[in-house]
């Protein structure tokens, strides 16, 4: 199939790749990053940018005479590697944790986010055709993108109602963000309750529950959907209601209920997470071999089309960057990657096995790397890109990792070069982990762009600045919260922080680190995960085998492992989500109604988090953990009272809202 000449006259005039779109796109780039880092490392989630950026971008666009639907998308797509590169943040804290780096020095974490984001997305270009183009796979975030670029530009048949439509959008993410940021901001002046919660004990045996009244964890709990809250609840069930009280019971110890039960929880629970995760990436994995396999081959052949006689006029849909070329920017990107890797070992206790050590590093983030960008291509759209395992496959990533760093030189740095080969797993799985993300999000982005007929090389290239203006953010930003925070149980002693940021993922990669290198992972507990993990799968595939609502197995190990402040919001927002859109699906216009509780839930997000950001600075400066308060401990009971009804208040007014301004447009 070739192009018309009228065609090709119409692509000329084709308002897409241009230098604002570019401009606009990095700046969202910045912000939602820094507020993806801050959301990240407190509860382990990050949340997808793309739909609030093509928000953004056709209200700001919208004041030139010229734009369209195209340029757009290249906004939302530039934007869109702030939800993915910020997964950075599940691995590079661990050199942090494990007392290799004070802070996070720039070149080497950037350079770390550029190569691996950057073979993410060249690694995902052969697998365009056959996962998005000639693929039946929903992409749900990616369709959900191109639904709001079409209504935003009107190219629905009334232009005014769609503009009004774009207008309000905006409105609920600002409304959104408002509300969240200011609720945080009167619980950092201790005004209002941060958390609640409940423990007790009954003889030996304690438990209980909390929760974080943080409308960041409400706003993602709507969008990952109910199938996934319920999963997140269950492992809350099985944490908090069974294996807490059990090993309580085991071996009973002196102390306040809450105290006991925490520490049972994190010093062992946790680990039986972290077996069920790993289970549930593996069966995820093994599902996907077959279909990514065929997926892969399909892709090398419809390549050869390029270079075939008459290639060059294939469509423009169907124009990826050249493979010749892709496969060149591969081959460059592997100097900077050597780089990284020999400055990493230099001066350690492995210099004098840094060829080895790279040239086993290099074949492994090569070969794994391309691995990964194929499965998370096809998790993409399968599930959607907030809902992938990714950072399960960084568990078997720093897995694999350490044993073949043990394999290649294990016996020869012996037990004085051991935590150098921690630091060094965490490094190599730091890079592995942003070709995932990037890859995760490619695909999901290329499909949006085929539902509104965009040019797949302009995409591309689109995303590689993404990944560099992501690159640039994070150390800063990383570098502020180690300062203000701390990481894990790291407290921030310079800025006296009583209150560390969990960063949950980077801590349980850092540990397997060590207990893979340093042999001392209590495998038992990783063991008895691992035998959950399995019932989980079989309850999953049985529910949807009789077609019922399925319990993903991962999001259920999440739910175990996540500290219970964190995913009991998760589970509440995942719930009301649900009742918003069964009540939306009542009202006139109830796309509209939904759409709007969708941007409303980024809307909360991104204003808790960018305020967490914020918080860090006087923190930092003053070297006070709550350098906002207003009030003393003596106001904590009254502040609980004024929390839950404040919170429950300005929830129901926002989704009040959200649903109103949708149906008026009837």
């Amino acid at each position: 199939m070739t192009m018309t000449s009228a065609a090709k006259a119409a692509d000329k005039g084709r308002i897409e790749l241009t230098l604002r779109s570019l401009i606009l796109g990095g700046l969202i780039t910045l912000v939602f990053t820094a507020a993806n880092v801050y959301l990240g490392l407190k509860v382990g989630l990050t949340f997808a940018s793309s739909i609030p950026a093509a928000v953004i971008s056709m209200a700001v666009l919208r004041m030139f005479k010229s734009t369209s639907i195209f340029e757009n998308n290249i906004v939302q797509t530039v934007a869109s590697s702030a939800g993915t590169l910020s997964s950075i943040i599940f691995v590079l804290p661990g050199l942090v944790m494990v007392g290799w780096w004070t802070g996070f020095p720039f070149w080497q974490s950037a350079g770390i986010c550029t190569v691996g984001g950057i073979l993410g997305v060249m690694y995902t270009i052969p697998l365009r055709r056959a996962l998005v183009t000639d693929s039946d796979l929903p992409y749900p975030e990616g369709v959900a993108a191109a639904e709001i670029l079409k209504v935003g530009v009107g190219s629905r048949a009334d232009d005014a109602e769609a503009a009004a439509e774009g207008k309000t959008g905006l409105w609920a993410v600002i409304w959104g963000s408002i509300a969240s940021g200011g609720f945080a901001a009167l619980s950092a002046a201790k005004l209002l309750a941060g958390e609640v919660g409940l423990y007790f004990r009954a003889g030996p045996v304690a438990t209980g529950l909390n929760g974080s009244l943080s409308f960041a964890l409400l706003g993602a709990g709507h969008l990952v959907g109910l199938a996934v809250g319920l999963a997140i609840l269950l492992g809350l069930v099985i944490a908090w209601g069974v294996a807490v009280p059990l090993l309580t019971m085991m071996a009973p110890a002196a102390g306040p209920a809450v105290e006991v039960a925490t520490a049972v929880w994190a010093h062992k629970v946790r680990f039986i997470g972290a077996g069920a995760i790993g289970a549930a990436s593996i069966w995820t994995l093994s599902k996907l071999i077959l279909p990514v396999w065929k997926g892969i081959m399909s892709s090398v052949a419809a390549s050869k089309l390029r270079s075939a006689p008459g290639g060059a006029t294939l469509p423009r849909t169907e124009q990826d960057i050249p493979i010749a070329l892709v496969g060149l920017i591969s081959l460059i990107t592997l100097a900077p990657l050597v780089v990284l890797l020999i400055a990493f070992l230099h001066g350690s206790a492995l210099q004098g096995l840094t060829l080895p050590l790279v040239i086993g590093a290099v074949a492994y983030i090569v070969i794994a790397g391309f691995v990964v960008a194929a499965v998370c291509g096809f998790m993409a759209g399968l599930i959607g890109s907030s809902n992938s395992p990714v950072s399960g496959l960084a568990i078997l990533a720093v897995l694999g990792v350490g044993l073949l760093l043990l394999l290649v030189a294990g016996h020869a740095a012996g037990p004085a070069g051991k935590p150098a080969l921690v630091a060094f797993a965490l490094f190599v799985t730091a890079i592995l982990l942003c070709v995932a993300t990037i890859a995760n999000d490619n695909l999901q982005d290329l499909k949006t762009g085929q539902l509104v007929d965009a040019t797949p090389w302009r995409q591309q290239v689109a995303l590689m600045v993404g990944v560099v203006m992501g690159a640039v953010v994070i150390p800063p930003v990383l570098d502020l919260l180690n300062h203000a925070y701390g990481f894990g149980a790291a407290v921030s002693h310079t800025a006296g922080a009583t209150q560390p940021l969990p960063a949950p993922q980077a801590t349980l990669i850092s540990a397997l680190a060590r207990g893979v290198i340093e042999g001392n992972l209590d495998w038992s507990l990783i063991g008895i995960g691992v035998l959950v993990g399995i019932g989980l799968i079989a309850l999953d595939e049985g529910l949807r085998r009789f077609k019922l609502m399925p319990v993903p197995p991962l999001a259920v190990g999440l739910g175990i492992y996540l500290p219970a402040s964190t995913s009991s919001f998760v589970v509440v927002g995942a719930v009301l989500g649900w009742a918003y859109d069964k009540w939306g699906d009542k009202l006139p216009r109830a796309e509209t109604v939904k759409r709007l509780g969708v941007l409303l839930a980024s809307g909360l997000i991104v204003g808790e988090s960018l305020f967490g950001v914020l918080l860090a600075i006087p923190i930092a400066v003053s070297g006070k953990p709550e350098p906002l308060a207003v009030v003393g401990d003596g106001f904590a009971p009254i502040a609980q009272i004024l929390g839950v009804v404040v919170f429950t208040i300005i929830t129901a007014a926002l989704y009040l809202w959200a649903a109103r301004n949708g149906r008026r447009r009837a």
